[in-house]
């Protein structure tokens, strides 16, 4: 079928990215469950996660994306039919997947950004960027991409599908981080993470059952970590910002260390059964938001548990979104808009909006100076 997101209007373009999975919910939020009011109660609420998931300033939202992709045709589309799928606006779960805004290829055609970052965690499957300024690259299998739109970007998010000899399983989370006003408008660029040098903690209880924490942001002791962009507000060590996933074995133990009070801290408990926190149960796909000040027993059940960690000080300024644009007025989102409609941030280099590299190709980054790094 031919790709038509070349002939849409920047309305209709402008309306596909308020519902994707890369954008702000625009509905309301799940109905949080209290915890009982004590002295000092180590969880503050736990809520239930739905497909985007509610998160604290600075954070803006969180997704957490799986799909069960089946043998790629050899254009890294699915082997699979399409008969049956709303092409171009894919959202509903059938089969166990999803074409999103793709027409044959999943994922999401070029589309832009103002105001905020975007930090892409592949746990499984390869993503491929490529963007207004000419950078590109593709990434992914534990992989981490953090990209700061700043004054504007376009970028294109799509997943091919490399194998044809077996299936082709996609796990990630997206997480949109914002900018605080000082640095909404520098310039747009993007940071690899290698999933090789992301530190990796691995901790031991008493019985010998492990719990290993992969640090994207926000060192537990004196790890070494990659630097965020120089514009993020987790570049300021002050801001406190952490983004732990952590993997706990079957019935292991493990104290999370309190960090600053003043910290927003959320565990998102994404996979597993009879996680408690400091004794109380926490639901499979349900949030725990936390006091951050407080050292936490986490004690995983006899399936172990998997858990996203997102924490910050506030940035407590004003947030005003429309789509893919997040600014502090709505003057300047309105001026987001005209700025896009006349400049299109850089306009599109690539001959399509779908953009896919060689099937052949490695990971690899190539960064908007023009560097390159290849990975293999």
């Amino acid at each position: 079928m031919e790709n038509k997101y070349p002939r849409r209007s920047f309305l209709e373009k402008m309306s596909l990215f308020t519902s994707s999975i890369f954008a702000l919910p625009l509905l309301g939020l799940s109905k949080s469950e209290s915890i009982p009011n004590s002295t000092k109660p180590p969880i503050k609420k736990i809520k239930p996660l739905g497909f985007q998931w509610e998160t604290s300033d600075p954070f803006l939202f969180c997704v957490h994306h799986e799909d069960k992709y089946p043998k790629g045709n050899g254009q890294m589309g699915p082997q699979s039919s399409l008969e049956g799928r709303h092409l171009g606006q894919d959202f509903i779960l059938k089969d166990g997947w999803r074409m999103y805004h793709g027409e044959k290829v999943p994922g999401f055609p070029g589309h832009p950004h103002r105001g905020f970052e975007t930090i892409t965690v592949v746990r499984k499957g390869i993503v491929d960027h490529a963007d207004s300024l000419g950078a590109a690259g593709r990434y992914g299998n534990g992989d981490v991409q953090w990209m700061t739109a700043g004054k504007g970007v376009q970028h294109s998010e799509m997943f091919p599908l490399l194998y044809q000899d077996k299936e082709n399983h996609m796990e990630l989370f997206q997480i949109w981080l914002n900018l605080p006003r000082k640095s909404k408008m520098v310039p747009a660029n993007f940071t690899m993470f290698w999933g090789d040098k992301i530190p990796k903690k691995s901790i031991s209880d008493s019985a010998g059952n492990k719990t290993e924490i992969e640090i994207i942001a926000g060192a537990i002791s004196n790890e070494k970590l990659p630097d965020p962009p120089p514009d993020s507000w987790a570049n300021e060590q002050s801001n406190n910002v952490a983004i732990w996933n952590i993997q706990m074995e079957p019935n292991a133990e493990w104290n999370m260390p309190k960090t600053a009070f003043g910290t927003n801290r959320t565990l998102y408990f994404y996979e597993g059964k009879g996680l408690t926190i400091e004794g109380t149960e926490i639901p499979e796909y349900h949030a725990a938001e936390v006091e951050p000040d407080l050292t936490l027993k986490l004690v995983s059940g006899s399936s172990g548990a998997k858990i996203l960690v997102l924490q910050g000080k506030p940035i407590n300024e004003p947030v005003v979104q429309h789509g893919p644009f997040v600014m502090n007025t709505r003057e300047e989102i309105a001026q987001a808009f005209q700025d896009y409609q006349r400049t299109q941030f850089g306009g599109w280099p690539w001959s399509r909006r779908d953009q896919v590299h060689d099937k052949s190709k490695g990971r690899f980054a190539k960064y908007v100076d023009g560097s390159l790094e290849e990975k293999g």
